[in-house]
């Protein structure tokens, strides 16, 4: 009975990262679309290449989500997978309304949930959280913001000085460099979440040992599972950084893509389970302030905080749910129950989504007024 639980939960924890990498392919690749730096169908594949890379180069954020978030020892199989489920369904719907939330602190949020309910709050680790979640989340995409706004004024220097046709090409190049980055930087961090949380699993159902790290098995399995959720696009969300925060050229989108793998790579050489969602968006508006006449849709951008605010109160709630329903049933009929209303709940989403379809035909189709600098500027 414990096998076929741990069996169910590393499925749902590959699910999840399925969705992770689906839900935050806009993070590497939506300002590389948006410029036409990067056909669709060859952004998402670069993406998915090297998400599966970056989740070989380091296991220091697995470690803070396996050991650092809930205590593993007072959680089950069963706390991870309802934490789990917390995830995905905040992910889907997210991932339907077009908002680019964090798919991180939906899993951690999901866990902690669950944990509550299930355990108490004895076995939540507040401190980890507020230092390695909470300040990280608040500190990074105002920083990402900043530092992307001071490199596209720079950028735009470059432009004036050595000619826009031939400078635009340039940054053309350099942006395939710098998204090709994010996602490796986005494999680093968002994959080895996965494999935390599996790792968790394993510890609290006895197969691993306290603080031991992931095996291969895991890393080669979450690695996929992302890099395949990658490949797939998400299209909806990618729409919405790519197009709707501001109009993207492509200094804009080297600067703010170099900024924001810069930052997430220094988080997981940290081991901070940082939001890539926040520090990429975040580095979307820093670009669209960098630039003169551009204009930030702050309305949408006050959406997407907002998304953020409650990402992990929603998952968690969702989590809490999730465990104490399961727990009414008991047992694997429980968890069995569970997984079925969330692949309806899946189904029902994108069944829905398909009244309104994106995809790589129609991702630019929709986009913000042109400004008169982006305009002189695809002139030249």
């Amino acid at each position: 009975m414990e096998i076929a639980l741990l069996v169910i939960v590393v499925v749902a924890a590959l699910a999840f990262d399925f969705t992770n990498g689906f839900h935050d392919t806009a993070n590497a690749m939506a300002t590389s679309i948006a410029s036409g730096a990067l056909r669709p169908r060859i952004a998402v594949l670069i993406s998915a290449v090297l998400n599966l890379l970056g989740a070989f180069l380091s296991i220091k954020v697995a470690s803070t989500i396996a050991s650092g978030i809930v205590d593993a020892g007072a959680t089950s199989a069963s706390v991870v997978f309802s934490g789990l489920v917390g995830a995905i369904v905040w992910n889907l719907i997210t991932w339907y309304l077009g908002l680019p939330s964090s798919s991180s602190h939906a899993l951690i949020g999901g866990v902690v949930g669950a944990t509550l309910v299930a355990v108490g709050s004895r076995a939540v680790n507040v401190p980890g959280i507020v230092s390695d979640v909470l300040v990280p989340a608040a500190v990074a995409p105002v920083l990402a913001a900043l530092v992307a706004a001071v490199a596209t004024f720079i950028a735009y220097l470059a432009v004036r000085k050595v000619g826009a046709k031939r400078s635009r090409r340039g940054f053309r190049y350099g942006q395939i460099v710098s998204a090709s980055l994010v996602s490796l930087a986005h494999g680093t961090n968002d994959a080895q979440k996965t494999m935390g949380v599996i790792t968790l699993a394993l510890i609290a159902g006895g197969t691993l040992a306290p603080n031991s790290h992931p095996p291969l098995w895991v890393i080669i399995s979450a690695g996929s599972a992302i890099a395949l959720g990658t490949y797939f696009g998400g299209w909806r969300v990618i729409r919405t950084v790519g197009t709707r925060l501001t109009e993207i050229s492509t200094p804009q989108g080297f600067a703010s893509e170099t900024c924001a793998s810069a930052v997430i790579l220094a988080s997981s050489h940290f081991g901070f389970p940082l939001s890539t969602t926040h520090v990429c968006a975040g580095g979307v508006v820093g670009a669209g302030i960098g630039r003169r006449h551009a204009q930030v849709q702050w309305g949408m951008a006050g959406r997407m905080v907002a998304g953020w605010l409650v990402t992990l109160p929603a998952a968690g709630a969702i989590g809490a749910f999730v465990a104490w329903s399961s727990g009414l049933v008991g047992g694997i009929v429980g968890v069995l129950v569970v997984a079925a209303a969330t692949l309806a709940v899946a189904a029902g989403l994108y069944l829905a989504s398909r009244r309104s379809a994106v995809g790589p035909d129609n991702i630019n189709k929709v986009s913000l007024p042109q400004s008169t600098t982006g305009s002189e500027e695809r002139a030249a």
